[in-house]
């Protein structure tokens, strides 16, 4: 066979088995982009010809098997003939590979997504590697699109209908112990042994995997009306047809064509083509783009620090510490409390419970979050984390007091979610290493680092911050030290607005729904009772001196009355259960027309004002940093880009109305001048 390939390396062995490596050019990871799958269309018309005992797929990669496809291309698809041409190739190839007439394995490891997995779906026996870094799943559905290179018929006949439609409906990825559960994989099994045991499969070819009776019964075309409605109903808890409409292509393909796998395959061509070329996907492949870029700001080999030192116990504080250690690195948590360590230690067994399942690996993870009352850590620690009262006399008696003990080389970062660092370094020798690393909350679950740097901090120190937080699988965003930094500005006009409303009798549900409707991932009225009432005050107080905002009275009595929001268990609404309970809305309600452009207006009219005092670079990392930090509707590919496709003159326009009716707050930025 010709081996004259730039990405596939092709073996042949004295058993008669194929190898076909992996390793694309160029990339640190195994991408299916067009040359890719062209080179391989050829590979597999020679394979066929050859009559092989048996084809093994594997990765060169030390990254893992293969990340998807190349999702760079589908920003260059502009029509539905074109999308159709890409779709079809990986079909046809991957049609080709199931029809070979030998043996075919994939040995996985690392990461397994999306086109990945549906190469591997088209073979007959997959083999993944047991590591924690091996993952496998079809998260198309985050970019707006579906599987399109026959997964969603692959994925549910392998591994059923609930186990297959909700890996293509939440995207979330599994392990390889997870994925041989439910059949999805063959074996799973170190690395080490997967030569071998690709040579015994193909030596002596196990049985299939086999689905229980029921799954056919689940199948049918009477049940499957039944089993679609109750799926749309789950999806519709959080993604509207409207704004996501891929979950609700999946359910339909499946009700409509799976007694016809070759009709559906079809089908899926046909339905991804539409989708790819539709504003949800273009915005979603833009936020992935974005999320890439944040990615590559973190970048670094040079900067390997193992021992962090976490000052303060409180929530932040501690979650911070939980997720440091479960990311693998030595944490020393400091609190004058022990009562208040043992609590951080109780979130971290129920966190790594959840994350790990494996017993070594939690309790590995929990042996490296090490109480510290004496704070002994200082003295070692690579990277120490400030996490204490947002009080900046406080924080300075506290840098003033452990610089002395630290390494000469260790960064001090504080995690202020307001407080300008010019504010805070007075008091350091060497102020060049102080860094603000802002994490939010809750922080195992959002993926934005605000890495905040005055005049005074030193290049090297942001770079080595940058890195530190990819190593904890987290993004970084630059902004400079200006009040509030770019989320929490952005956000408090927002939640301040809704407060304004709150006060206009205007039903707390209804203004929650409103930002629902635009696209929030929570409304503002629960969003500042989950953030807590208290937090929320000192932020708007400290912005309030720098910005022209003004901070409700509201929002000061309920504070004052220990009503902060979830934590108390009260704040705008009722707790029960960690969850809100919100009132019913009146019938007979109809709420003013202009709640959303009131609350989205001043949020977005904020983002410009950031854009303008340049507290980010650029307006791509301005809409990254707030899609991430606030969750601001993903399918919409942020603010800015949201101003380009509503058209800045509209939006303008709409503020200068909202200005007449509701006063100066909404008079529009002169940024907008620059944009």
């Amino acid at each position: 066979m010709s081996n004259n390939y730039k990405n596939w390396k092709v073996e042949s062995d004295d058993e008669g088995i194929i190898w076909l490596h992996l390793d694309k050019a160029d990339s640190v990871a195994n991408v299916l982009s067009s040359e890719v799958l062209e080179e391989l269309d050829a590979i597999i018309t020679e394979v066929t010809k050859a009559s092989p005992k048996g084809v093994v797929f594997l990765s060169d990669k030390d990254s893992g098997f293969i990340a998807g496809a190349d999702v760079h291309e589908f920003t260059h698809i502009e029509t539905k003939e074109q999308a159709l041409e890409a779709i079809q190739r990986g079909h046809r190839v991957f049609n080709a590979i199931e029809s070979l007439r030998c043996p075919t394995v994939a040995l996985i490891h690392g990461f397994c997504l999306g086109g990945g997995l549906e190469l591997a779906l088209a073979c007959r026996y997959r083999v993944a590697d047991t590591e924690l870094s091996t993952r496998l799943g079809l998260p198309e559905v985050r970019l707006g699109i579906h599987p399109g290179f026959g997964g969603t018929v692959r994925m549910i006949r392998q591994v059923g209908v609930i186990n297959g439609l909700n890996a293509m409906l939440t995207g979330r990825s599994l392990s390889a112990k997870a994925a041989k559960k439910i059949g999805l994989v063959n074996f799973a099994t170190p690395k080490r042994h997967h030569i071998n045991a690709a040579r015994s499969i193909i030596a002596k070819p196990p049985k299939p995997f086999k689905l229980p009776f029921w799954n056919k019964i689940l199948n049918h075309n009477q049940v499957r009306p039944w089993i679609a409605k109750y799926m749309s109903k789950q999806v519709a808890k959080k993604a509207m047809r409207a704004h996501y409409p891929a979950p609700y292509a999946i359910i339909d393909l499946w009700v409509r064509c799976y007694d016809d796998p070759e009709f559906m395959l079809e089908e899926e061509i046909n339905s991804i083509a539409e989708l790819i070329i539709g504003k949800t996907a273009q915005n979603l492949i833009r936020v992935f783009l974005l999320n890439e870029r944040l990615k590559s700001l973190g970048r670094t080999e040079d900067y390997k620090p193992t021992h962090v030192h976490v000052i303060g116990g409180g929530v932040m504080g501690g979650d911070i510490a939980i997720w440091c250690a479960l990311r693998g690195f030595k944490v020393t948590l400091q609190d004058r409390q022990m009562e208040t360590l043992s609590k951080v230690l109780q979130r971290a067994n129920k966190l790594y419970t959840k994350k790990l399942k494996d017993r070594r690996s939690i309790t590995a993870a929990l042996d490296r979050l090490v109480p510290d009352i004496k704070g002994d850590g200082l003295v070692r620690a690579d990277i120490i984390i400030e996490a204490i009262f947002e009080d900046p006399e406080v924080k300075r008696n506290l840098f003033s007091e452990i610089e002395p003990k630290l390494k000469k080389d260790a960064i001090i970062a504080t995690n202020t979610s307001s407080i300008p660092l010019d504010e805070l370094n007075t008091i350091l020798k060497k102020p060049e290493r102080l860094v603000g690393l802002h994490f939010f909350n809750p922080v195992a679950m959002m993926p934005l680092v605000e890495i905040v740097h005055s005049k005074k901090t030193d290049d090297q120190v942001l770079k080595n911050a940058a890195a530190f937080t990819r190593r904890i699988d987290r993004l970084p965003l630059p902004v400079t030290s200006t009040p509030g930094f770019l989320v929490n500005r952005v956000l408090m006009p927002y939640l301040i607005e809704a407060v304004i409303l709150a006060d206009e009798k205007i039903p707390l549900k209804v203004i929650d729904d409103e930002a629902l409707e635009f696209g929030m991932p929570m409304g503002p009225i629960e969003l500042a009772d989950t953030v807590g009432l208290d937090i929320c005050l000192k932020v708007a107080e400290i912005l309030s001196e720098h910005m022209d905002i003004s901070v409700p009275d509201r929002l000061r009595k309920m504070v004052e009355k220990g009503r902060l929001g979830k934590k108390s268990g009260r704040g705008f609404y009722t707790f029960k259960d960690g969850k809100p309970v919100k009132p019913a809305v009146p019938k007979g309600y109809k709420p003013p027309t202009d709640i959303q452009e009131r609350l989205i207006l001043r949020f977005i009219n904020e983002a410009v004002a950031c854009l303008r005092d340049k507290v980010v670079d650029d307006a791509d990392l301005a809409d990254a940093g707030i899609i991430f930090g606030t969750g601001f509707a993903p399918f919409r590919g942020g603010p800015f880009h949201y101003i380009e496709s509503r058209g800045k003159d509209q939006v303008v326009k709409l503020l200068e109305q909202l200005e007449h009716r509701h006063g100066p707050r909404f008079k529009a930025d002169q940024g907008w001048q620059q944009i």
